[in-house]
């Protein structure tokens, strides 16, 4: 205490400082002692005399199913889902490597962490109501009187000089007003926490899906260059044919309708590759290296972790945006007992001792020692139905946060029922577009046959040709909508997080 009182002593001019120096720290440090005294005596009656008037919190039962339709139903040894971390789940370490680059630049998460920050010192601000603030302070009050106002007739001037250590309106929480709000505070905080992880889970499956669909068009650009290339051939073959009579205008113009459609196609999967990496370097918040970017949508660049087997809804309760729901209802919960607590008496305490004297030189002098101490209670007894309104304001804040806890669990379950119906028939339209590729290939390569053997006519090998370039197109497109689809169930399921 001593030490305390050293470090908050006043510096008196020049002339007085050597005799006042010794004698205002000890005056400083009994009246710190006796305001701390007073201050320790009415914290610990407020600490063991407070009540909470918050309602009993009890978790909303989910509104919804207690397993997921259309989700595999045999036991498994695979870990939970929300056991799962990003780097486990992706597989392709290009992508892994993007998505840690787009963790430490991403402008959208950077502000959701920012905001975290923000919460936090507003919490701190909240919590500090629930301790007093000390403070040292001086003055000096000079008056002057007119003559008139004396027996001599001649004006006087009269000075004050103090200094105290104290504390102001400082409220004794009995009814827990301020705890209720520190509490309000704190689960607005842990909000924001939520709200930062649902962001960056949001940001893993968008950098994955955007790799994956740069991958895609990077594929579909391939097969319409090589498709260009094979219609030129086959154009220019078709072009001699008829200048020798061999074939009839309409072949050359049906060829050149192909070939100019692969060109078309080429130009246009030019411009979404460029739109693609536009969009990625867009996500990932800084220039994506070359090395990272995949080249096509191959098999092992779109294997992510399947969704283990007999995964219960109940998952849902750990993703992070359903968390927050529910801290947001905690915070709503927690406004109902601060409404409460407006209805019973507030009573603040302001102390302060030092000393005062009418000369500076004498402000430290025995005899000079000052205090006061200013309880105040106040009753609400008439506010025109305010207190009332703000509790029922309270109350209904908390039965929409309750509704929109339980509308949060709802979506979260049909995002993952989506997932789940997509991906109970993608295996078979994977292998149906893959025996439809293999087999218009082969019904191109036998109609090309015929025809080159007099056996077929040109139209037919053009249809097959059609046909072929389409089931190719159509099986990246599937592919990519299996790959798709399991990013969808990481971003469904709340990710994964250690």
């Amino acid at each position: 205490m001593n030490d305390f009182a050293a470090q908050s002593t006043v510096s008196p001019p020049a002339p007085a400082r050597a005799s006042t120096g010794r004698a205002f720290a000890v005056v400083t440090a009994r009246g710190a002692r006796l305001a701390l005294r007073g201050l320790g005596l009415a914290f610990a009656a407020a600490t063991l005399g407070a009540c909470s008037l918050i309602p009993a919190y009890e978790r909303p039962a989910a509104p919804v199913a207690a397993s997921f339709p259309q989700a595999p139903a045999a036991a498994s040894a695979a870990p939970a889902a929300d056991a799962i971390a990003w780097r486990d789940y992706f597989a392709d370490p290009r992508l892994r490597q993007l998505i840690a680059l787009a963790l430490e630049n991403n402008r959208d998460l950077r502000v959701a962490a920012l905001a975290i920050e923000r919460a936090r010192a507003q919490y701190g601000i909240q919590r500090a109501e629930l301790f007093p603030s000390i403070a040292v302070s001086g003055g000096q009050n000079a008056q002057r009187a007119p003559g008139a106002f004396n027996a001599g007739g001649e004006s006087t001037v009269s000075r004050q000089y103090s200094a105290n250590l104290g504390f102001a309106a400082y409220e004794l929480d009995f009814f827990g007003r301020v705890r209720s709000l520190e509490e309000q505070a704190l689960q607005t905080y842990l909000g924001t926490e939520e709200a930062r992880r649902s962001a960056q889970i949001s940001l893993v499956a968008e950098v994955a899906g955007a790799w994956l669909r740069l991958g895609a068009d990077r594929e579909r650009l391939a097969l319409a260059r090589n498709t260009f290339e094979t219609r030129q051939k086959s154009y220019e073959l078709t072009r001699r044919s008829f200048d020798l009579g061999a074939v009839s205008a309409l072949d050359l113009e049906q060829a050149e309708t192909l070939l100019q459609g692969a060109r078309a196609d080429a130009a246009r999967y030019t411009a979404q590759v460029a739109q693609d990496e536009n969009a990625l370097a867009l996500v990932v918040g800084a220039a994506v290296p070359t090395a990272l970017l995949p080249q096509a949508l191959g098999e092992d660049v779109a294997a992510v972790a399947e969704l283990p087997a007999g995964l219960p809804s109940e998952v849902l309760a750990r993703r992070p945006d359903i968390l927050q729901a529910e801290r947001a209802l905690q915070a709503a919960n927690a406004s109902i007992g601060a409404a409460r607590a407006a209805f019973f008496p507030r009573i603040s305490l302001t102390a302060s001792a030092g000393s005062a004297s009418t000369a500076l030189d004498g402000l430290f002098e025995s005899g000079s020692r000052a205090w006061s101490f200013v309880p105040q209670i106040r009753l609400p007894i008439f506010e025109a139905g305010r207190l009332q309104a703000s509790l029922d304001v309270a109350e209904l804040q908390r039965d929409i946060q309750v509704a929109e806890y339980e509308k949060a669990i709802q979506s979260a379950f049909r995002d993952v029922a989506d997932a789940l119906a997509e991906r109970a028939t993608l295996a078979e339209q994977l292998d149906a577009r893959r025996r439809l590729a293999a087999a218009a290939a082969r019904s191109f390569e036998l109609s090309e046959a015929r025809y080159r053997g007099g056996v077929d006519s040109y139209l037919n090998l053009l249809d097959a040709q059609r046909s072929l370039y389409a089931a190719e197109l159509e099986l990246i497109a599937t592919r990519l909508a299996d790959a798709g689809n399991r990013v969808a169930l990481y971003k469904a399921l709340g990710g994964g997080w250690q």
